[in-house]
């Protein structure tokens, strides 16, 4: 029988577009039916577009009519006091900073109360979501007024108030669950993610900290000093760069082979003792990875007990974390010796889900141990960890653990901006923000990382066997 065609096999690419050109149609659609509705409805409907709720207040539904005016209400008092005060000013975050000023009377400097660029830019940003969030609830009060001018028309009676509280727990229980949630992803996700975002195209910085002194905007100029406009800043983002992608390149495939061969060596035919060896690889597990990184840290010093022992035997001591290229090695080392666990006990369980006649087959057919690995092992074991590996690369790209706990992205550099030789971007961007207060930077870092890895992972998961061949292995 013809293996029925999935769905998931679909360019992600072309998803993507679908998605938005189908987003647009339908704003569009919803554009046009907003305003035939107002060439359709009576009377009653037409005023309803000025007071919320009329609609359905005067055709039966008094509670729900109430609610939708008291919205109403709400939000113009929300907007008159509060909201307009700082969105007003979203176009210069804000004019007069707070000044110290001379009391003849009190013979002090007092604080002049002026502008905060933050509270401006972070007042605005919710005043934007609180009114995109009303003109859905005012577009639902006109389409709920038009819905019961249509029953009555029909000679029907419109839901009560009671009916539709019944119908949260009944038809529309996907309503009720999914209500907090969004309120939660909406205040503790989209808002601070719309506000960093646009702090990278200000200048907001230790030299420009509200209220005693303001920041505005600067435009594309964060990015422009980034990519080309600012040699130091620019080489320093372009090392990091090349330096995150072969860290993350080496941390993650080191990890996954070498985890992958020693869960080969311990389910091989005729080794004994199987659950000792997988339990004393384990041990490292046990053991809390900041715990293992500070003391690794600390044996690798230059006057730590390595060198120290080192001193004894009449070497010369080695510069483990305070030499550039060789702290990048050893942080690569250090990662394998915390990381391989983690994919030994992945690969081990689908390892055992690898038929075995399949690897009788190739034993009777002449194959070496390499050819079946490469041919059998391997393909199998990408194709079903894909997006385990991808999920790795990223978290590697954004590795701060590693790297801040075992060097603090040292040794230091000259040539970088405020960073150093094993500083990821990530590290960097925490280096920037915590010690220099230079947030505008370290949000236009963030955007990028953030691009990176979501091209990155888009890219390789569409391009793997996981999506092309999903039906392969069974």
């Amino acid at each position: 029988m013809e293996t029925e065609k999935i769905p998931g096999k679909k360019n992600l690419i072309k998803i993507f577009f679908d998605l938005c050109k189908n987003g647009l149609k339908g704003a569009y659609i919803g554009f046009i039916n907003f305003f035939k509705i107002f060439g359709k409805g009576t009377i009653v409907t037409k005023l309803s577009y000025l007071i919320m709720g009329l609609g359905c207040f005067l055709r039966g539904q008094v509670i729900k009519g109430i609610l939708y005016f008291a919205t109403q209400l709400c939000y113009i008092v929300y907007m008159v006091t509060f909201g307009w005060g700082y969105l007003k000013n979203i176009t210069t975050l804000g004019i007069s900073a707070q000044k110290q000023v001379w009391d003849e009377g009190l013979q002090i400097y007092l604080n002049k109360p002026g502008d905060n660029s933050m509270l401006i830019l972070l007042f605005s940003v919710v005043t934007i979501v609180v009114t995109l969030a009303f003109i859905g609830i005012y577009v639902g009060s006109i389409k709920a007024g038009y819905k019961c001018e249509l029953l009555r028309r029909e000679g029907k009676k419109p839901k009560t108030f009671k009916e539709d509280l019944k119908s949260l727990l009944d038809e529309n229980y996907h309503k009720t669950l999914m209500t907090l949630p969004m309120l939660g992803t909406i205040c503790f996700t989209v808002l601070p993610l719309i506000f960093m975002i646009l702090i990278a195209f200000t200048n907001f910085d230790k030299t420009h900290q509200p209220p005693g002194n303001l920041f505005t905007w600067v435009g594309l100029q964060n990015f422009k000093d980034v990519f080309w406009d600012n040699p130091l800043k620019s080489h320093t983002f372009s090392s990091l760069f090349v330096w995150t992608m072969v860290w993350a390149t080496c941390a993650t495939f080191s990890n996954y082979f070498l985890g992958m061969i020693l869960a080969l060596l311990i389910n091989k035919k005729g080794i004994k003792g199987k659950g000792f060896w997988r339990t004393l690889f384990v041990l490292t597990i046990a053991v809390p990875q900041f715990v293992t990184l500070l003391l690794m840290s600390k044996m690798l010093h230059d006057s730590g007990p390595v060198n120290v022992l080192l001193g004894y035997l009449g070497m010369s001591p080695v510069h483990f974390l305070t030499n550039g290229n060789i702290a990048k090695i050893v942080v690569i080392v250090v990662n394998m010796w915390v990381g391989i666990p983690y994919s030994m006990l992945i690969t081990s369980g689908i390892l055992m889900n690898i038929p075995e006649d399949i690897y009788e087959s190739a034993k009777i057919d002449g194959a070496s141990p390499f050819t079946t690995f490469v041919k059998i092992t391997l393909p199998y074991m990408l194709f079903v960890t894909t997006p385990y590996l991808i999920t790795q690369f990223i978290g590697n790209i954004n590795n701060f653990n590693v790297i801040y706990l075992l060097t603090a992205g040292g040794p230091a550099s000259l040539n970088y901006f405020q960073a150093g030789e094993t500083d990821l971007l990530v590290t960097w961007l925490y280096k920037l923000t915590v010690n220099e207060q230079n947030y505008s930077l370290a949000s236009t870092i963030g955007i990028i990382i953030f691009v990176i890895s979501a091209v990155l992972s888009l890219l390789t998961y569409n391009m793997s066997a996981s999506v092309k061949k999903e039906d392969t292995f069974q």
